[in-house]
């Protein structure tokens, strides 16, 4: 059997069929690739979190540093919530917004150290109020 084509102002076109099954093809490959894009998007927001988190541990040891180990556990202790530590170490990072809700992607918390002596990391939790190790 011939297929026939339509043809306008002396050119050949598509047929609906040859349309259809490329639209679907276009289809099956975008379903395919979605759930990797998915894990991709979730796997950047964890590792941008765990390298802020980070951040702030360095901030935390340049502010002992530069105001002493005495000073610097004493005005920790007087810091009573995360966002008044917060304002203490702040200004020890490139990029410092100023409040630590900002600072960290959405969803995910960092709960800063209770003392400074002796030093420890901030605990990092992610949207489902898991911590994450690192």
């Amino acid at each position: 059997m011939k297929t026939r084509r339509i043809v306008t102002n002396g050119k050949a076109g598509f047929s609906l069929i040859e349309v259809l099954a490329a639209v679907a093809i276009i289809g099956i490959i975008t379903f395919l690739a979605l759930p990797n894009i998915v894990t991709l998007k979730q796997d950047a927001e964890v590792d941008l979190a765990i390298s802020r988190a980070e951040s702030v541990n360095m901030a935390v040891a340049a502010y002992i540093q530069a105001n002493g180990q005495p000073t610097a556990v004493s005005n920790w202790a007087g810091a009573s919530t995360d966002q008044a530590k917060w304002t203490l170490v702040s200004p020890f990072l490139a990029f410092a917004p100023t409040d630590l809700a900002s600072f960290m992607p959405s969803g995910y918390t960092l709960t800063m150290p209770s003392s400074l002596n002796p030093l420890s990391k901030a605990g990092l939790t992610d949207p489902n109020s898991t911590a994450i190790p690192y």
